[in-house]
Order: C-alpha cells, then structure tokens, then sequence
C-alpha cells in the first residue's frame, strides 16, 4: 500500500502543477520529451543490428518523437515537398531553435529519403546513446583537427557514395526567441562543395510556444525550399551561396511565423496553382 500510495500523491502532484502552474506544466513537458528522446533513441538497438549503418534504422524513434509531439501539444505540418532533390544527395540546412529541433529532424526523416546527421566523434562513445547513432549511419568527425579539409573531403565521398541527405544547422548555435538569423557558419558550404550536392535549405517557423517558463501547444510549420545549385561553385562562392541561403532561409522562417497566413495570402493547408502542397504529419 505504501508503494501505491506514493504513487498516487505523485500523480496528484504533477495533475495540480499542470493543471495550475504554467511552469510546472512546462517542466513536466521538457522532462517528458527528454526522457522519451533518449529511450525511443535507444531502445530499439536490438532490432537496428539487424540492419548496421541503415538510416531506416531511425524511423522507430521519428515516429515516437512525432507521437510525443501530440502530448507536447504541437500540430506538426511540413510543405515544400516537391522541392526535395531526386536521385543525388543534398546539404540539408534548417535554422537552429531548441532541443525540440529533433521533431524537426522527426518529420524530415521520412519524406526526405536516405538522410544522416554529422556529429562529433566523441558522441560516438557517449553508450548506448553512441552506438544507435552509428547504427542509424550518422557520420562521426574529428571537429577542429589539423587534417580538417581531409575530413570534409573524405565526408563529402561518403555523401556522393551514399547519396545521402545530411541534415545540418548552420548557425552553429541555438537561435530561440529571436527576430533573426544568427550568422551561417562556412562549414556546411565547404561540404556541399566537397560533396559536389546542391544546397536545401529548410525553414522552421519560430517557436512562439516557448515563452520564458511557458511550453504552450502551438504549430510547428517546417518548409522544404527549392535548392540552391553548387554546380561549378568554388570556394571563391561560398560568401554568394551563403547570403542566398540566409536570404531565402530569413525571408521564409519570417513568413512561417506570421500569426495566421502563410506567406503569398496562403492559408494553413491550402494550394496555390499547385506552387506547395502542405502535409499533415500523422503522429
């Protein structure tokens, strides 16, 4: 009885901070989506051996974190479908917010086919965490070595060999609350270069649902943009292909947070001549 009735003051406990205190509310909120992150991240280990180094592998834990999502009281909605790159692979680059980024990663993991993250090689040996990532085919680097131009080059073979689409955040640094881009980092765009694959550039609508110690519900709009060619670029275009891509990514991350209408008089859900087309996510 003892056991049952700890329980039970538990559970009463945590019903009266959400349903009174905002901030509890937004605690008990993070706490959930960490919690969740890292077991659907790990628990599925077991059946991900069965596959090594299969991005497939990460379509159990994307779905449990758009499940979560419903919890969070997010409404998930993705456009720009027709805009993903066929038959190549791709630079995937997304304006960076929050630890809720990886429901970004959620949903664009299974429209966009064949995707992978880049990470640091010491993530690798951070277990079990570490070694669902390796099995997922995330691919691991030595950040800030001396042989930094072998890595890229030796990760841009890795993505023509694949055809991968790596997703990447290339302000470097999480942007939340704010009215505007963070500057782009160069190393996303020396990897497009080395990989010779286009740019993809993805907007995230601003978190507006996070506020101070507020986690309110709220819709979380991600658009796929059209690409950004690197055919024949060097490295005397890096500073052009990064003021497009900051361009096209601020222009449609303001537009995406605009409190009712899309951009161009669109409404959420709707077609234009057939110019988008928005997804529902199911969780």
């Amino acid at each position: 009885m003892g056991f049952i009735a700890w329980s039970l003051a538990i559970v009463a406990f945590l019903t009266l901070l959400w349903t009174f205190s905002d901030a509890g509310k937004c605690l008990i909120k993070w706490v959930l989506f960490i919690t969740i992150s890292i077991g659907v991240a790990t628990l599925p280990i077991p059946i991900m051996l069965l596959r090594p180094r299969d991005p497939k592998n990460a379509l159990i834990p994307a779905a449990a974190l758009r499940a979560c999502s419903t919890f969070l009281g997010l409404t998930l909605s993705v456009e720009g479908v027709e805009n993903i790159v066929q038959n190549t692979g791709c630079v995937v680059l997304i304006n960076h917010q929050s630890m809720l980024d990886l429901i970004v990663l959620a949903c664009l993991w299974p429209i966009m086919d064949n995707c992978t993250v880049i990470s640091k090689k010491e993530v690798f040996y951070v277990q079990p965490f570490g070694l669902a990532s390796w099995l997922w085919g995330t691919i691991f680097i030595e950040r800030g070595s001396k042989n930094a131009l072998d890595a890229v080059n030796k990760t841009g073979e890795i993505i023509r060999q694949r055809k991968a689409r790596v997703l990447m955040f290339p302000e470097g640094t999480r942007n939340l609350g704010k009215n505007k881009l963070l500057p782009l980092k160069k190393g996303a765009f020396h990897l497009a270069l080395a990989s010779k694959v286009p740019i993809q550039p993805v907007a995230v609508c601003r978190y507006k649902f996070l506020k101070n110690l507020r986690f309110e519900s709220g819709t979380l709009k991600i658009k796929i943009l059209p690409i950004i060619p690197t055919e024949g670029c060097t490295k005397d275009d890096i500073p052009k292909l990064m003021e497009d891509t900051y361009r096209v990514l601020s222009e449609n991350v303001d537009a995406l947070s605009d409190s009712g209408v899309k951009e161009n008089g669109y409404s959420n859900g709707t077609e234009k001549n057939g110019h988008f087309k928005t997804v529902q996510i199911s969780n």
